[in-house]
């Protein structure tokens, strides 16, 4: 009787401990930052994803001891189907109550800037986007060219290219492309209807003499994008377009604008023979190239699609020209260019301000 009552002491007191040692934990457990990890961790928690996957990742980064502890944690509260999908960063140490919390309020705090400065092609952008963590580049170009996506937002074309505004936008880390995308070029239609609306003389008077719609509209406005900085300058740019498309005594109708030559060679879909040769210089075998179709030296009027992503004020240029009556222009090599009526003034220019008075 004696040793069954010790027998039986002891193992009371050993329960009561186990039991005063959980309830112990248990009390302190969700304030108790017991993790390896120091400093800004990042987190990705994928959707859907329940309460033994999340604590599995936490543990991996060194934010919680014991997965399984964690986990009837999050049930005890009532939380373990309520993590929102996203990418976090958590300073570490950090507590289960705190690491519970955040994933529970989800990582609508986690947007992200990244701004796009006009004139950037679709791999320039889905770099931008890449570095910032919010899209991954591959999967943002195979979205931005698959065609029945670009159908389906109601575009011309193939890619989309030309109707991604440049602006700064907030998005959120691991953002799909195809989200992603429909932000940008929402942002594109805003502006172009605003546009539109306050320039809707200029566009019909583009509709009737050389039967532009929107397309050849941003195709045109992106070319001028690329050829000056300079605001002031674009709607006389703009302006030289217009008038070697329209004035009949400008025959062939040739823009001879080197960007679309260099777009040719690295964003085509299929590339020349010549632009296998390219080295970032354009050379006379790539002027005189007829394979790229977007080589405006070979080919009369505007390329077959946008070159680059147009701002508002290459936009407002096109639509809005100056109304000069140049033909020509050359660069001065100070960001500024020089305009001329007839060949024989540009080139008089060229020799000055590109050839050093050499004669041509």
């Amino acid at each position: 009787m004696r040793r069954a009552l010790q027998v039986f002491l002891v193992t009371t007191l050993l329960f009561v401990v186990v039991v005063g040692w959980a309830g112990w934990t248990a009390w302190h457990y969700p304030d108790s930052a017991r993790g390896s990890a120091r400093g800004a961790i990042e987190i990705t928690v994928p959707k859907g994803a329940g309460a033994g996957q999340v604590a599995e990742l936490l543990a991996a980064a060194g934010l919680i001891e014991r997965p399984s502890v964690f986990r009837l944690y999050a049930g005890q509260r009532g939380l373990a189907g309520r993590f929102k999908a996203g990418q976090y960063k958590i300073d570490a140490p950090a507590t289960p109550k705190q690491i519970l919390d955040t994933l529970v309020k989800g990582a609508a705090d986690e947007l992200r800037a990244v701004t796009i400065p006009e004139g950037k092609n679709l791999a320039e952008i889905a770099d931008l986007l890449d570095a910032a963590g919010i899209t991954a580049k591959a999967d943002f170009l195979a979205q931005a060219t698959d065609a029945a996506f670009v159908a389906g937002l109601g575009l011309p074309g193939s890619t989309l290219e030309g109707y991604l505004f440049p602006d700064t936008y907030k998005l959120r880390p691991g953002t799909p492309a195809a989200r992603a995308l429909v932000a940008l070029v929402r942002r594109h239609r805003q502006v172009f209807d605003e546009l539109r609306a306050a320039h809707s003389r200029g566009l019909e008077d583009l509709r009737k003499t050389l039967s532009f719609d929107e397309g050849q509209v941003v195709t045109l406005a992106s070319i001028v994008e690329k050829e000056t900085g300079q605001p002031e300058e674009r709607p006389r740019i703009a302006q030289v377009f217009i008038n070697r498309l329209r004035f009949p005594s400008f025959a062939p109708k040739l823009l001879q604008t080197d960007p679309t030559i260099i777009y040719g060679c690295t964003m085509a879909p299929a590339r020349s023979a010549a632009c296998a040769r390219w080295d970032g210089r354009i050379r006379r075998i790539h002027l005189e190239d007829r394979e790229n179709v977007y080589n405006t030296y070979t080919h009369e009027g505007l390329p077959p699609g946008p070159i680059a992503n147009p701002g508002r004020a290459a936009l407002r240029a096109v639509m809005a020209p100056d109304g000069s009556p140049y033909l020509y222009f050359v660069s001065r090599n100070d960001g500024t260019h020089v305009f001329s009526k007839t060949i024989g003034e540009h080139e008089a220019a060229v020799v000055k301000f590109q050839r050093g008075g050499r004669p041509l």
